[in-house]
């Protein structure tokens, strides 16, 4: 899972419950995860917060704008977290505050040949898939979104630049907001207050006034790492096929004989599917003893 945060302004937190390290990936794993970090994208481990990762975005001189560099770097670290089952949270934010990110390097981007954007894009859609990214189209592929309270730009722009969100920004926000209210942040690429985000949907929580993102996002990352991560990963895959599936047979009447009797539908089935597999888990045997002792219960991820 995956959850954002910074000052966009906010952090971004994604709850993925992931697989096993490989050992081909340890040395690029050393040279990506560090307290110190001269890399554009680095991963930090939190001791004080098991299960929780912060992917920090490192170009302040250039608001952390997606250079070849830093989309490069992004990815290596995103498949660093996707072999390592220990990360149950990554939260995406900025190593330094003031700001997030403001989309594609446009210095950059003039030196480059059309070829060289198209393959930018394409590069760029496959690392947001990775983490399912511009500024709000980084944020818009994480689960959830954590704006700090005194952010006052969040927003697509790219209208005014002559272009569009190119990077799943028109995709994803639709689907988050709606047809109406995506054409009207789209069109007029008007810039919102976190409070004026938050209101909208575009995201989820606000930090309290003085308090930055990532406070409210380490919050929000403990609450959810504590669960089942096997669990988390079943729900997460459900809950993202919820919009590309149906969830009635089509059928527009039927008697109530013919309603009970019929298949289940497309949704309902890929739910379900999700479901059982959870059941043999030693984490759900995990949850029960728990419960009949009053004791929380440790998950392994197994």
């Amino acid at each position: 899972m995956g959850i954002f945060s910074g000052r966009m302004g906010s952090s971004t937190l994604r709850c993925m419950t992931l697989l096993k390290t490989a050992r081909q990936h340890a040395a690029t794993a050393r040279r990506f995860i560090s307290t110190v970090n001269t890399h554009e994208a680095f991963l930090r481990p939190l001791p004080s917060h098991p299960g929780v990762t912060t992917l920090s975005l490192n170009r302040p001189q250039a608001k952390n704008a997606i250079s070849l560099q830093l989309l490069k770097q992004l990815t290596n670290c995103l498949d660093i977290v996707r072999l390592d089952s220990s990360i149950r949270v990554l939260i995406l934010n900025s190593s330094t505050p003031g700001s997030f990110c403001s989309g594609a390097d446009l210095a950059e981007r003039r030196t480059m040949t059309k070829g060289q954007v198209s393959k930018f894009l394409a590069d760029l859609r496959t690392a947001l898939s990775k983490l399912e990214s511009g500024g709000l189209e980084l944020a818009l592929a994480c689960d959830l979104r954590v704006a700090g309270h005194s952010v006052t730009k969040i927003g697509l722009p790219e209208a005014k630049l002559g272009i569009i969100p190119g990077a799943g920004g028109t995709q994803r926000v639709t689907r988050l907001l709606g047809l109406s209210k995506a054409k009207d942040l789209i069109y007029t690429g008007r810039s919102l207050t976190a409070v004026q985000a938050e209101e909208l949907g575009l995201v989820d929580y606000v930090s309290e006034d003085g308090t930055p993102a990532i406070n409210r996002a380490l919050s929000l990352a403990t609450e959810i790492s504590e669960n089942a991560p096997l669990a988390l990963r079943s729900a997460k895959l459900a809950i993202s096929q919820a919009l590309e599936l149906s969830l009635e047979s089509g059928e527009s009447s039927c008697s109530l004989t013919q309603y009970l009797s019929r298949e289940p539908s497309l949704g309902l089935d890929f739910e379900r599917a999700a479901y059982e597999p959870l059941l043999e888990t030693k984490d759900r045997e995990e949850a029960l003893r728990a419960f009949k002792e009053k004791r929380k219960p440790v998950f392994k991820g197994e």
